[in-house]
């Protein structure tokens, strides 16, 4: 049964909205899964902060370039569906390429970091990357590293006289023999 004008507008105006809302995507080629691994993923996707749509390739095509994307060969051919990082876009990436290990017709096109398109090389590199906790953890430290170096600085002295006064009150506390 085709669908109406009015529903594929609705259907792209749905498309436009996740890319909205989303800091990165990535298309995989799903043919050959069954619903339940579909919905296993979709469930894994939710608990890292995004979601997995499948999505019709006419459709989307014209979703992306109604946004402003550029669409690289081999995006939208096939079976199409992609993952969307609402949150944190290492923990989705690493979602989809640790599903691509298990489920043997899963297979990475690509994807979009904000609006440049990255090759599934570029997916497999961010799904590398630590998770957004740990990233934030880290430059928290660096930024920290030279406060905390000069906070010790600036106490060494005042802790160096603490213990000459206290060896010298150890000193004076020891009976005199001589």
């Amino acid at each position: 049964m085709a669908v109406s004008k009015e529903r594929k507008n609705e259907i792209i105006t749905e498309y436009t909205a996740w890319l909205n809302k989303s800091r990165a995507m990535v298309l995989v080629e799903y043919k050959g899964l069954t619903m339940g691994q579909l919905d296993e993923l979709r469930g894994k996707m939710r608990e890292v902060g995004g979601e997995f749509h499948v999505v019709k390739n006419t459709l989307g095509k014209r979703a992306f370039r109604e946004y402003g994307l550029p669409i690289p060969e081999g995006y939208f051919e096939d079976s199409t569906a992609i993952g969307f990082a609402f949150e944190d876009v290492a923990a989705v990436a690493k979602t989809i390429t640790g599903f691509a290990r298990t489920a043997e017709f899963f297979k990475i096109k690509g994807g979009y970091l904000g609006n440049q398109p990255v090759d599934s090389a570029g997916i497999r590199d961010l799904a590398e990357l630590p998770p957004l906790p740990v990233m934030r953890a880290r430059l928290l430290g660096t930024l920290m590293a030279p406060a905390s170096q000069l906070a010790r600085l600036l106490a060494e002295p005042a802790r160096q006289l603490a213990a000459v006064v206290k060896a010298h009150a150890d000193q004076g506390a020891v009976p005199n023999t001589a």
